[in-house]
């Protein structure tokens, strides 16, 4: 994921903000009888969300009292890639209400809400878990991951949306705590695999999923030069390579816990090692998968990395 700086989502911009404007909005607009569906739509807060993880989040604490365009939304897009465009800004640019992951994940949000004019309010995920970088360490910015750091987000979506539509802010703040209630569960998951398999060794390609696998007891055995090469998209050293691999082969690890999004060579290595070794493999993404919301989704992820430590 995107985690460090120095691999910060990419920015393509084509035309200018006023460009976009002029080709986007017709005064030509016609009467073709869905002057009511134009006002229904209008009356919803717009909010952007930089993945579709947020935006699931809105939608759910929102309710139909929102309007919700997620830049990010393909589950087989790699987020460290991305060129945001022309149209991303402009959707900004309408924006009440943005949601950005922040730390380094999707900083061409920022830079296209400086181009826009924007008076949204933009909530930052990381800023709002209060999380750093361990000392000598990098800033894991993954906290969708991290089940205490979503409710506080939940609890800040719904004071920007009741910002913006000061009528139902109730409603938002209701919906909030029931979108927190869920993540109850994941959390008493989180603690009965730190209960069955307390500080046993796992194995991860990038930090994705790290939040979810401390929460859960669990000691990962990466060599850090491995990970950190992964995620910023540099080569592994042969050394570092073997290193790692020796976790699979010496079955010094109970699993691997693989970022399916962002693989390549090398963490192909990784997990094919794995797999002859006898291990198990626990795939995770950065986005929601089709046919998921983020609870369905997680609750997946925990259940899937229990599973595999209790073969």
């Amino acid at each position: 994921m995107p985690a460090s700086p120095s691999r910060r989502l990419a920015l393509l911009v084509g035309a200018s903000l006023a460009l976009v404007a002029g080709c986007g909005n017709s005064s030509d607009s016609k009467n073709d009888g869905s002057a009511s569906q134009t006002a229904a739509a209008s009356s919803k807060v717009t909010v952007v969300t930089s993945t579709n993880v947020y935006g699931d989040i809105v939608e759910q604490i929102g309710g139909g009292k929102v309007g919700v365009t997620s830049i990010i939304s393909d589950p087989d897009q790699d987020p460290h890639s991305y060129e945001a465009n022309t149209q991303n800004q402009l959707a900004l640019s309408k924006a009440k209400v943005v949601i950005e992951n922040g730390g380094g994940y999707d900083d061409f949000i920022d830079r296209m809400l400086k181009g826009s004019n924007s008076s949204a309010e933009v909530i930052n995920a990381v800023k709002i878990s209060g999380k750093t970088a361990p000392k000598g360490g990098e800033l894991n910015e993954h906290v969708w991951y991290d089940f205490p750091t979503v409710a506080k987000i939940a609890d800040g979506i719904a004071a920007a949306l009741g910002k913006a539509d000061p009528a139902d802010a109730a409603t938002f703040t209701k919906n909030a705590e029931t979108f927190k209630a869920k993540l109850k569960p994941l959390q008493a998951k989180e603690a009965q695999i730190k209960k069955d398999h307390g500080a046993e060794a796992i194995a991860i390609t990038e930090p994705v999923p790290l939040y979810m696998t401390e929460a859960s007891g669990l000691v990962n055995k990466t060599p850090a030069e491995f990970s950190e090469a992964i995620e910023e998209g540099d080569d592994v050293s042969p050394k570092v390579l073997q290193q790692t691999l020796a976790l699979f082969t010496g079955k010094q690890v109970k699993a691997l816990v693989y970022n399916a999004q962002t693989s390549g060579p090398q963490t192909e290595k990784a997990e094919n090692a794995a797999r002859t070794a006898g291990l198990p493999v626990v795939p995770v993404t950065e986005t929601l998968p089709k046919g998921k919301d983020y609870v369905g989704w997680m609750t997946s992820n925990v259940d899937a990395l229990a599973s595999a430590l209790a073969k």
